[in-house]
């Protein structure tokens, strides 16, 4: 096996691959901590099979499942429905495909990736944008987990349980089955990265058998995917659908915003760039389409059934005669929020955290945090209707990460050409240093793009928390392609930025090696 070449500060590998040559040299740092610092080359032992199953576990979830029928819900018939999401997750790809590069080559989560673009302070913001974000699915995936387990305990228990005395809106039984998941979720984070990993191999494909199981009972129960697919569409293909297409469009692309992001935190493990590019490819738009389609059969036949879209599966599988039918979907139903849930909301928030607070946080007790700050947030007010969901909280926050992808995509692939230097991404005196450990050109980028992808947000008349005439009117028709707008113009500014920072600072060299003249080569 060829030896990695150790050249100053870093352990190139053949593979191009880099570690720290020396570790113990920054493992004392004010800005280090055993996670934060870049994975052992020994340690990234990930396969494309865990990259495909860790997909497959954040993106067979009930949420995911909400995505699709909840269009279908607005108006769409199936091909609309199918049609919208599988282009929005065609899409996503690029950009999270680009950002996992450098934690593949470099070893580093998302917040440590940020440092050499923001600065070693200043990337805080960009982390704490995702991290707060994540609270909030955190959130959202454990109310719909406490959901599944409120039903099942329903189908043994009764009307004793499901109907208990209430306050805040719910039964205090709710309540319970929601801190129980929480609880769950949390001991499971405790155990660490590895036992996650574990946990999403053999979780993954049981939970698309439960997806699977339901749609079928469905099936069976309108008599065949006929008086499903024949449902038509209430939107139509005239300007009612593209009025709701282009938002929803937005939306579905926002729902994977985040990791777009943070992909860096799992790519870090992986044994080689082909490993992990080929398992997302294979895993991401494979099955979301699989959960789409599903959802949208389902979806489609509760109109057919009850004459109305249920769009919510923990409601549908409460319809089985069978309590032990009940329990089984249920069941899947918990598996697959857990598997999503500590994948994609509490891993990467722990990195956040523990990169604003090195010394105080670490992995566990940042999860911790993440799990208290989503019970704050108050979940159930978001997945309260499918406007909600997907044009406020989906459309809102899928605008302002898009300008920091844009930022993390020009910085990475155009002004640094993949090339970073690693013991730099933890000191207070090198070149991501800038300006007292932030880089404001990132800063300036990454506000004008978020102010002009949701600075027009909107709402109908009574239907949400934004004016009709959106934050800035003027705004108000870009809000509509929010997260192509924030990507575009956080990229485009970012750039503009830095273009001409060697002709502005005398005597500092700039070129392939230091492109932005920012340091000595």
């Amino acid at each position: 096996m060829a030896m990695p070449d150790v050249s100053g500060s870093q352990a190139v590998n053949p593979d191009g691959r880099v570690d720290l040559a020396d570790r113990a040299a920054l493992a004392g740092g004010r800005y280090a901590n055993s996670e934060l610092l870049p994975t052992e080359l020994s340690k990234r032992t990930w396969t494309t099979y865990n990259y495909a199953a860790l997909w497959m576990g954040m993106a067979h979830n009930i949420p995911s499942y909400l995505l699709a029928s909840g269009l279908v819900a607005l108006g769409m018939d199936w091909l609309q429905a199918f049609g919208t999401i599988t282009l929005a997750n065609l899409i996503v790809l690029v950009p999270m495909l680009l950002n996992s590069h450098a934690g593949t080559k470099y070893g580093i989560p998302f917040p440590v990736f940020a440092r050499a673009f923001y600065g070693v302070r200043g990337a805080n913001l960009p982390a704490l944008l995702r991290a707060f974000i994540a609270c909030g699915w955190f959130g959202i995936q454990t109310w719909v987990g406490g959901q599944a387990i409120f039903v099942i305990v329903g189908a043994l228990a009764g009307d004793s349980w499901l109907h208990a005395a209430g306050f805040g809106g719910q039964p205090w039984t709710m309540w319970l089955s929601f801190a129980v998941f929480w609880v769950v979720q949390m001991a499971l984070i405790w155990r660490g990265i590895d036992a996650l990993r574990r946990f999403e191999n053999w979780a993954a494909p049981l939970v698309s058998v439960g997806f699977l199981g339901l749609m079928i009972w469905v099936v069976v129960k309108v008599g065949g995917f006929g008086p499903i697919f024949a449902e038509p569409s209430k939107l139509g293909w005239g300007p009612g659908f593209w009025t709701v297409f282009a938002p929803s469009l937005m939306g579905m692309i926002a729902f994977w915003a985040t990791l777009s992001l943070n992909m860096p935190d799992f790519t870090r493990f992986g044994g080689s760039q082909r490993t992990q590019a080929l398992g997302q490819l294979y895993g991401l738009p494979t099955t979301m389409a699989f959960i789409s389609m599903i959802s949208i059969v389902v979806t489609s036949g509760t109109i057919v059934l009850y004459g109305q879209a249920i769009w919510d599966p923990v409601e549908v599988a409460s319809k089985f005669t069978s309590p032990v039918a009940v329990i089984i979907g249920l069941i899947m139903a918990v598996l697959a929020t857990i598997s999503a849930n500590v994948a994609a909301n509490v891993v990467s928030p722990s990195y956040d955290f523990s990169n604003a607070l090195p010394r105080l946080l670490n992995f566990r007790t940042a999860g911790l945090v993440t799990g208290v700050i989503g019970i704050v947030i108050q979940p159930w007010h978001l997945v309260s209707n499918p406007k909600t969901y997907i044009f406020t909280w989906l459309g809102f926050y899928g605008g302002v990460l898009a300008s920091v992808a844009g930022v993390l995509i020009a910085g990475y692939w155009v002004v640094n050409r993949r090339q970073l230097e690693l013991a730099e991404l933890y000191s207070e005196s090198g070149r991501y240093w800038f300006t007292s450990g932030w880089d404001l050109r990132a800063v300036v980028a990454t506000v004008i793009g978020a102010v002009v992808a949701v600075g027009g947000a909107y709402s109908a008349a009574g239907s949400g928390p934004f004016p009709s005439g959106g934050l800035i009117p003027v705004l108000k028709p870009v809000y509509d392609y929010s997260w192509v707008a924030g990507l575009i113009v956080g990229f485009g500014v970012y750039l503009l930025m830095n273009r001409p920072a060697g002709q502005r600072k005398a005597g500092r060299p700039s070129g392939p090696c230091c492109p932005t003249g920012r340091t000595a080569c």
